[in-house]
């Protein structure tokens, strides 16, 4: 059974709907969610300008994408962005799971811990690809968007420390992630001088990266893509980036450079799955 979340109707005027649950979710921690003391309650919504967002999360869950394509046998978990004060859930998270559903992946939204919670949402992202890797896929990928990108990229980077204690029989497989997209990513060059992230760990083993952005996002994504794709190269680890001029930031796939970086990461992603 859906769990709604809100609703609004959505009017001729192109009105932001409150953000809702579409489909199945799964809760991430039926019982205790770690480093939480706050009762678990239903998220804080609301509509925005142009998205709808979640402002609040202490129960966070994973909707669930069927394809609507032929199934592949790959799933992808998108993490929308918002600062990690909020998650921009239809823009970066819904849509994009419809778009990996017609390709033939099964894609899962998270709704991880916000607000100003790092450590709860590496630790929701970490547990995530767990309990989508223990449903027997071929290959678990992840995504996100500006702060969803960051998280991606902390999952893809920091698989080898764990940021919990096992919880039950998911936890004991990897929480790494077989591939990551970094959509307009941020907070990727925290480090002194612009530098990588200190703990933003790279290797060889780092897994495959796809990094899109634009040079005039000079506030988030125009530094983070140069300074992670570097440190993917200089340990020779996978990476392919897409740096345009211009595009700004926040465009989801609804206009501008967001109707280019889908055509671009399919091609990627066919191409990792061969």
């Amino acid at each position: 059974m859906k769990r709604i979340l809100a609703c609004a109707v959505a009017t001729m005027m192109g009105t932001t709907m409150i953000a809702q649950y579409q489909n199945p979710t799964i809760d991430l921690w039926p019982a205790d969610v770690p480093g939480q003391t706050e009762a678990k309650a239903a998220p804080v919504t609301r509509a925005g300008r142009d998205a709808a967002y979640i402002d609040k999360v202490t129960n966070p869950t994973l909707e669930v994408y069927e394809p609507t394509a032929t199934a592949n046998g790959r799933a992808v978990i998108v993490c929308p962005g918002g600062a990690y004060s909020v998650l921009a859930y239809d823009k970066e998270g819904q849509e994009i799971a419809r778009w990996l559903a017609g390709q033939g992946y099964t894609a899962y939204v998270l709704a991880y811990r916000v607000p100003n919670n790092r450590p709860g949402a590496l630790q929701d992202a970490q547990r995530a690809v767990r309990l989508v890797r223990a449903k027997g896929f071929d290959k678990v990928g992840i995504m996100g968007f500006s702060a969803g990108a960051s998280l991606s990229c902390r999952t893809a980077t920091r698989w080898h420390a764990p940021a919990y204690k096992p919880q039950d029989e998911a936890d004991r497989l990897s929480c790494r992630p077989d591939f990551a997209l970094l959509i307009y990513p941020a907070y990727l060059d925290e480090g002194e001088g612009g530098t990588l992230t200190p703990e933003l760990s790279v290797s060889r083993e780092t897994p495959a990266l796809f990094v899109f952005g634009t040079e005039d996002d000079v506030r988030y994504s125009g530094p983070s893509c140069i300074t992670i794709t570097d440190a993917m190269r200089r340990v020779n680890a996978p990476v392919e980036l897409h740096y345009l001029t211009r595009g700004g930031h926040g465009y989801g796939m609804r206009s501008g450079v967001g109707l280019i970086w889908p055509r671009l990461a399919e091609t990627w992603l066919q191409g990792i799955d061969k």
